[in-house]
């Protein structure tokens, strides 16, 4: 199998989430409002800034300072005008300094299994979405040879949608996220 397949799915590269295959299922388009959620590092920030394109906004949510720093750093590198580092705590209520009911959508990849708060950090995400916004959460099905969470962290794919449920979205459909990831669709009502 070539290396850059999974399953034969030319679609994921390694078996893990890739941005910009991943990015075709949330049916963003130009003029959009987006927050990733525990952006991290940045690793879909430039897929969700094309996306979007000049007329729309991309919200780099993340607690860690030091990251911040560097999403700001790519942000110059890479020219996404359109996309705002944000240093804050999704674990708060109007910790992400986003106004309430603007996203169109929202994404959390890889994050909710960190969130110590997790209803908190959904009741959060779903305050800022607009009426009928989206949330694309992403995260890993399993404990995988010593990457992502450890097999007593992981969130499932059932425990994500009873969370989600929880905070008031409703699930639309699952997509697919790679071979150790579960991808799940929600709207705000």
């Amino acid at each position: 199998m070539d290396s850059n397949t999974s399953s034969g799915n030319p679609l994921f590269s390694g078996r893990f989430v890739v941005p910009s295959v991943v990015a075709t299922h949330f049916q963003l388009r130009p003029g959009d409002k987006v927050a990733d959620f525990g952006a991290g590092s940045g690793y879909f920030l430039e897929t969700l800034s094309k996306l979007v394109g000049d007329e729309g906004s991309v919200y780099a949510c993340e607690i860690q300072k030091q990251l911040v720093e560097k999403i700001g750093d790519l942000v110059r590198l890479k020219n996404l005008s359109n996309v705002d580092p944000l240093w804050s705590d999704v674990e708060e209520i109007e910790g992400t300094k986003i106004p309430t009911g603007i996203l169109d959508a929202g994404i959390l990849v890889n994050s909710l299994f960190q969130f110590e708060q997790k209803e908190i950090a959904l009741q959060e995400i779903f305050r800022t979405l607009r009426n009928g916004g989206k949330l694309f959460v992403i995260d890993w099905a399993n404990s995988f040879s010593g990457m992502g969470p450890q097999a007593d962290q992981v969130v499932d794919k059932d425990e994500a949608m009873a969370l989600c449920e929880t905070a008031g979205l409703v699930l639309e459909r699952e997509f697919d996220a790679g071979d150790h990831h579960y991808g799940l669709a929600f709207r705000k009502p």
